[in-house]
């Protein structure tokens, strides 16, 4: 593998930078409890009140502190344990190493920019480049003549491929279902609260949708790029379903409003996703000589 020190050393440094992040957001709990403020659309909102999401509202720390605790249990023994394999010159651990560097550069972009300010700001700019560059080194260290060798006649890529297009379809219309009718009425959209804007729909919308939508094309046309975007999709669907499922579980726990069908469409399609995700790296061929 190509970079083989360098992406060791920034994998190891998101491990322990995340382990740091994930810890202090799960048991930090001083402050006053929660508060209500005033935003400057003169609503109402429910401040955490306690720990390093104090200023958060309930409902966005519920979310952070349910990631949190997706990362640590999940994300970093997956950083670890497919980079371990990925230096044994495992294919599949490659591929899953860079879907799990997906999910830690979402994740704390993701924290960089909506979370209101706090002592960890640095820490998540930190872990947001870091992940940055090991996500790139990882992708850049595939062989595309090496990927074209790997896909098995029995891999499903057409299944593969339109069941990715149908949920990028439905997390596209969902947040367009909640965004485009406020912006006809000339209205802020519901669930703003104090933020000033919508972070991970902008991310979605601008990125991960329509990668995902590229990567089911090309798979389908069994292109080596295709299989390495779907793979990164697919593992960045395994862990971000994963945390929305916690954080549905969170937010209920904390007293937040959900729907009967957030409760149990979100988890149902986590566990329809891990399926799939296992399927999907049993049905890739390993290279019989390895890259260096």
């Amino acid at each position: 593998m190509k970079d083989r020190i360098s992406i060791t050393a920034v994998v190891l440094a998101i491990a322990v930078l995340s382990l740091l992040a994930a810890g202090i957001g799960i048991g930090s709990t001083g402050g006053p409890g929660r508060h209500e403020v005033t935003t400057i659309r003169g609503e109402s909102v429910l401040l955490y009140g306690r720990g390093i999401y104090a200023n958060d509202s309930v409902a966005a720390a519920s979310q952070a502190i349910a990631q949190d605790w997706v990362t640590l249990l999940l994300g970093i023994p997956l950083l670890i344990v497919s980079l371990v394999l990925t230096r044994k010159g495992q294919l599949r651990a490659r591929l899953l190493l860079a879907g799990t560097l997906a999910y830690f550069l979402y994740t704390y972009m993701s924290y960089s920019f909506l979370c209101t300010y706090n002592a960890l700001f640095l820490v998540y700019v930190g872990l947001m480049s870091v992940s940055f560059f090991a996500f790139m080194l990882v992708m850049l260290s595939f062989d595309m003549k090496i990927l074209a060798k790997v896909f098995r006649d029995d891999l499903p890529v057409k299944t593969i491929g339109i069941s990715i297009i149908v949920f990028a379809s439905a997390i596209g219309l969902m947040w367009l279902g909640r965004l485009v009718p406020p912006l006809v009425k000339g209205d802020a959209p519901a669930g703003l609260e104090h933020y000033t804007t919508y972070i991970i729909q902008a991310m979605d919308l601008g990125f991960i949708i329509p990668v995902s939508i590229l990567s089911a094309i090309l798979l389908m046309q069994k292109k080596p790029l295709g299989l390495l975007l779907a793979s990164v999709m697919c593992m960045k669907g395994v862990t971000m379903l994963t945390a929305l499922s916690a954080m549905i579980l969170f937010q209920w726990m904390a007293d937040v409003p959900m729907t009967a069908a957030e409760l149990v469409v979100f988890p149902a399609a986590n566990v329809l996703v891990m399926v799939g995700v296992v399927v999907f790296l049993k049905r890739i061929r390993e290279p019989e000589w390895k890259s260096t």
